[in-house]
């Protein structure tokens, strides 16, 4: 079935192209989730949540717009971000200006935020995880999932010039965080 022949049979409520979807893109939607929410169980109740939501809301699915996957990816990244919302406590963070002071140029922050050494990666992941819900979900769709920029910016509801600069800085703040860590005595 094409895509839009899923759509259609969801509308028109067809069992097989509730399954089909469920089956052609569920294990996608269940690995961009699990990738931010750790707990198997959580994980799964988003991924059924977002199909759920798909079906009752399939008349809002415009194939001009997105492909059928990067439409239930939207979903699952909106539900996935209120999930993670309502479990962390809220964080009130204060831009740190020092990021912007200096120019380091991309190469730089590149080459040093993709070594190889187990420490370093270990650092990262765990800067990774204490960013807010939203970054480390950029971070999962753009370079775990090797998204392009504007597919990002659909899923996210901004542009991709946005997202562009948001990663940049991301990237920036990452690389001063491991390089402050690395700094100390």
């Amino acid at each position: 079935m094409t895509e839009k022949q899923i759509a259609e049979a969801v509308r028109e409520g067809r069992d097989e192209g509730q399954a089909e979807m469920v089956g052609r893109y569920a294990e996608r939607v269940f690995t961009m989730i699990a990738r931010m929410v750790p707990d198997v169980m959580d994980a799964e109740e988003l991924t059924q949540d977002t199909f759920l939501r798909a079906f009752n809301h399939i008349d809002s699915y415009d194939t001009s717009k997105a492909s059928l996957s990067t439409w239930l990816c939207r979903i699952a990244y909106r539900l996935t971000l209120d999930f993670m919302k309502r479990r962390r406590p809220p964080v009130f963070l204060m831009e740190d200006t020092s990021t912007w002071e200096t120019d380091i140029s991309d190469e730089r922050i590149e080459a040093e935020l993709s070594t190889g050494k187990e420490e370093r990666i270990q650092r990262l992941e765990q800067l990774i995880g204490d960013l807010m819900p939203d970054e480390q979900m950029l971070l999962t769709l753009h370079y775990y999932e090797n998204r392009p920029l504007d597919e990002c910016a659909f899923i996210m509801d901004s542009t991709p010039h946005a997202l562009a600069n948001r990663l940049y800085r991301l990237r920036k703040k990452l690389y001063k965080q491991l390089q402050t860590k690395h700094d100390k005595p």
